[in-house]
C-alpha cells in the first residue's frame, strides 16, 4: 500500500522505520518545518525528516494545512499527485482540515498512546500514570473532525509499572505501538479491517504546562511520586527553594512523617515531607547546572537547608 507519514519528533520515528520495513511502500513523509535549537539557535529538521532524508523518501514541510495560505495550498497539491492510500500520523502536530481526511482512499489513521476513549488529546501517557492508572495502551484509529474520536481500527494494552516515567512508558509503547500500525495498514489493504465506534465514557489529557509541573507537596506521597513521574524528562516536575527552582526527578515513598515541603537532610538522603508520609528525592538539578544525586547536592551548598521548606 502507497503511504505518506506524517509524525514529527522521536517516538514517531520508531513507526516510520518500522513502515519502512513492511511490505507497505512510504511514498513522503509530512513533518513539521525545521525548528531552531540549542545555544546557536540554527536550524535543524525533525527526527523524523532526518530518517526520511537517509532513506531517500520525499520529505514535505509545510508550516500549515489550511487551505488559502501558499503552504496549504502547495501540500494539497503535492498530496492529490502523490495519491496516497493511506496516511498513517504519529504525533505529527498539525490540524488536519476537514477537505484532506478523505483524500486518502483508507484516510488518515493515527496512532494514539492511550486505549481509546481514554486521556483523548496531546499528553496521554503522562496523564495515565499521574491519575494512577494500572493499565494504558495504545489505539489506531481513523482520524474525523473530533479530537481522537475517531472509528478504532486496532489497539494493545500495556501494563503501567510501580516506577515508570512518562519516557520509560513512551518508550515502551512507541515500540510496540509502531508493530500495531503496520499491522493496521496490513489490515486496511488486505480488507480486513474492522473499524467500530468508541465505546465509554472519554477522559482528556490536555497539553503540559511548565506550571502543570509544579510539585504541590501538601498532596499525599503516592500522588507526588506519580506527579515526579508523569512530567520526567519534560517538562520536569519542579518546586521552589526560597527563589531557587529545582527540578526534581523520582522520589520514592519513605514511612517518615515531616510537614508538606520541609526538607530532612542526612549524609546520605534528603526527605521532604508531603500530606502523607515524605519522599527521599533521587536527582535533582538547580539552574544552569547538571542533574545530580540530591545528597551530593544538599552537601554541596553553602547553607544547611535542614527544616527549610520546598514550595
Amino acid at each position: 500500500m502507497r503511504l505518506i507519514f506524517a509524525g514529527t519528533p522521536e517516538p514517531a520515528v520508531v513507526a516510520l522505520q518500522a513502515l519502512i520495513d513492511s511490505e507497505h511502500e512510504v511514498i513522503a513523509v509530512l513533518t513539521r518545518p525545521d525548528a531552531r535549537k540549542g545555544r546557536g539557535r540554527s536550524l535543524h529538521p525533525s527526527p523524523v525528516a532526518e530518517l526520511a532524508v537517509e532513506h531517500g523518501i520525499e520529505t514535505l514541510k509545510p508550516s500549515t494545512l489550511k487551505a488559502g495560505t501558499e503552504d496549504g495550498d502547495a501540500i494539497r497539491t503535492r498530496l492529490a499527485e502523490l495519491a496516497p492510500e493511506a496516511i498513517p500520523v504519529v504525533a505529527y502536530g498539525n490540524l488536519v482540515p476537514k477537505d484532506l481526511l478523505d483524500l486518502p482512499t483508507h484516510g488518515w489513521v493515527n496512532l494514539h498512546f492511550s486505549l481509546l476513549p481514554a486521556w483523548r488529546g496531546a499528553a496521554p501517557v503522562q496523564a495515565a500514570i499521574n491519575a494512577g492508572d494500572e493499565v494504558t495502551g495504545a489505539t489506531t484509529f481513523r482520524i474525523d473532525e473530533g479530537l481522537d474520536t475517531g472509528e478504532i481500527l486496532g489497539g494493545i494494552r500495556e501494563e503501567i509499572r510501580d516506577t515508570d516515567t512518562a519516557d520509560d512508558l513512551l518508550t515502551r509503547l512507541a515500540y510496540s505501538g509502531a508493530d500495531l500500525l503496520v499491522s493496521t495498514m496490513d489490515d486496511l489493504a488486505s480488507g480486513a479491517a474492522n473499524p467500530q465506534p468508541q465505546e465509554g465514557e472519554a477522559t482528556y489529557a490536555a497539553k503540559i504546562s511548565t506550571e502543570d509541573a509544579r510539585i504541590d507537596w501538601a498532596r499525599d506521597a503516592d500522588a507526588i511520586d506519580r506527579h515526579i513521574r508523569a512530567h520526567t524528562p519534560g517538562p520536569g516536575a519542579w518546586s521552589m527553594l526560597g527563589e531557587q527552582r529545582l527540578k526534581v526527578g523520582p522520589a520514592t515513598v519513605v514511612d517518615t512523617r515531616l510537614e508538606p515541603g520541609e526538607i530532612q537532610v542526612s549524609k546520605t538522603s534528603v526527605l521532604v515531607g508531603t500530606g502523607t508520609t515524605a519522599v527521599q528525592l533521587g536527582e535533582l538539578q538547580a539552574p544552569g547546572k547538571k542533574r545530580m544525586n540530591a545528597a551530593d547536592w544538599a552537601r554541596g551548598l553553602a547553607e544547611d537547608i535542614n527544616g527549610k521548606v520546598l514550595s
